[in-house]
């Protein structure tokens, strides 16, 4: 497979009907020009995230493309980057043979709904990748992520900044030595949703339908999304809460809020998924959910429960158990619990981390991390999005995926995960899941949840097969 492959030749050589199992034949990842000299870069979606995410890549690459859907923000990055080549549909900048020749790396920053494509299509012509949380809409999707990743042997990295941060990744070190002792329980809340759905906007009461914004590419935005009529406020910030384009409050904030957690005791599947929520229904995500994932024993490690509460029951925020929290504000000398944080249950104490991203964690045994904190075998780096990005770029020149540490082998499992949350609130009742099939064994019907149906045009990877 040549190196400039464009996206229909990509999809051509896809066998029909293998989905993740495409096995295309592995090439170099590193082009020789740029593993010694400036890499050159592709932005898609270079407005509101992806503004300052393509901002950051370009302090290490040279920005050769970018595309957007809205107009507005692609045109205030075209007059930053005259030279970039840009584009409204990524399809498009993947059938341009010539610009994949001279691009090392793509910058994903586009709606849910459609980071996986672009990501995957990267990938399969060689493209180094950085996407933004989550890393994909669907479980499935998160799988394929994973095993392209591999095959095509590129460096990767997910837009989780607080990975960066070395007050958690100290304590990351140092619950895998054992400090909490057995962990078993870990709870996690979060202030999310901060935007339109239920019990506001429902199916029952959709958003009304309004004109297309001015420079907005409606069509493009839909992408593999099913076809519908531009609806008021959808864009560029209210899709978070619609199903069809965003993943809700678990999607936009578990890979911040539980990454700390989930990489220091080594989750990969969970065994049982269950939630409970409110105001279900097909087009936007709850009121409110309390989801539970069981992990299996793994190594020395015993089983492992994870509890997520977002949204609001009956008035009242959903939280931990009152005595976590009870013990949780002491712990870090507080008398209000913060908004969004984790807690962790070991057989020697808790852990608590009053922060979005894990980036500050009081233990119960005495021990403490924080900004000033720096790990003892993981890299330093402490550069928030920035350094992620830096952290992706010497991943790149040095040809080893593992030094970006959000890279897609362990991202795309968080990820799927706590993504697994929403395919429970979705359908109703717990499953159990086999991690290895992707699928869950005793329900049929979350399977349309696990891996929906790309609309016609967009399936360009051999998905729906």
């Amino acid at each position: 497979m040549a190196r400039g492959m464009t996206r229909r030749q990509v999809l051509a050589s896809a066998a029909a009907g293998l989905g993740y199992l495409y096995a295309a034949p592995a090439f170099s990842a590193v082009r020789i020009q740029g593993a010694n000299g400036r890499l050159r870069v592709a932005g898609i979606g270079v407005g509101g995230k992806g503004s300052s995410d393509i901002d950051q890549a370009a302090q290490f690459m040279e920005v050769v493309a970018l595309c957007d859907i809205d107009e507005r923000p692609l045109g205030e990055k075209a007059k930053k980057w005259p030279q970039a080549k840009t584009f409204f549909d990524f399809r498009k900048l993947f059938d341009d043979s010539a610009l994949l020749k001279v691009i090392d790396a793509v910058v994903v920053s586009t709606p849910d709904h459609t980071h996986a494509l672009p990501s995957i299509l990267a990938m399969r012509a060689g493209k180094h990748v950085y996407c933004q949380k989550p890393l994909t809409h669907d479980v499935y999707e998160a799988h394929l992520m994973r095993e392209e990743a591999k095959k095509n042997k590129v460096c990767t990295q997910m837009g989780n900044q607080g990975t960066a941060a070395n007050g958690l990744r100290r304590a990351v070190e140092l619950i895998r030595a054992g400090e909490l002792g057995e962990v078993t329980e870990v709870h996690v809340w979060t202030n999310r949703p901060i935007w339109p759905q239920a019990p506001k906007i429902t199916d029952k009461n959709p958003p009304p339908l309004a004109p297309i914004p001015k420079g907005v590419h409606w069509d493009e935005f839909l992408g593999p999304a099913p076809e519908r009529p531009y609806a008021s406020g959808i864009h560029p910030f209210a899709w978070r809460g619609f199903w069809d384009y965003g993943t809700g409050a678990i999607g936009d904030m578990a890979c911040h809020t539980a990454n700390m957690a989930f990489m220091a005791l080594e989750l990969d599947h969970p065994v049982h998924v269950s939630a409970e929520a409110g105001d279900v229904n097909p087009l936007t995500c709850p009121s409110y959910a309390h989801v539970t994932l069981k992990f299996p024993a793994r190594g020395s490690r015993g089983p492992v429960t994870v509890h997520w509460y977002e949204g609001r029951k009956g008035g009242q925020k959903l939280l931990p158990p009152d005595e976590l929290v009870q013990k949780a504000m002491a712990l870090a000398g507080s008398k209000k619990l913060v908004d969004s944080g984790s807690i962790l249950v070991g057989s020697k104490g808790i852990a608590y981390s009053p922060n979005d991203y894990g980036a500050e964690v009081f233990f119960s045994t005495g021990q403490k991390t924080n900004g000033g904190t720096k790990p003892e075998k993981l890299p330093v780096n402490n550069g928030g999005d920035g350094g992620q990005k830096r952290e992706w770029v010497d991943a790149i020149k040095a040809n080893k995926p593992e030094l970006a540490l959000a890279n897609f082998d362990y991202a795309a499992l968080l990820t799927a995960a706590f993504l697994l949350g929403n395919v429970a609130i979705r359908v109703g009742k717990a499953f159990t899941w086999d991690g290895a099939k992707c699928q869950a064994v005793d329900c049929p019907e979350a399977a349309q949840y696990v891996r929906r149906t790309y609309r016609k045009g967009w399936d360009l990877i051999g998905y729906n097969g």
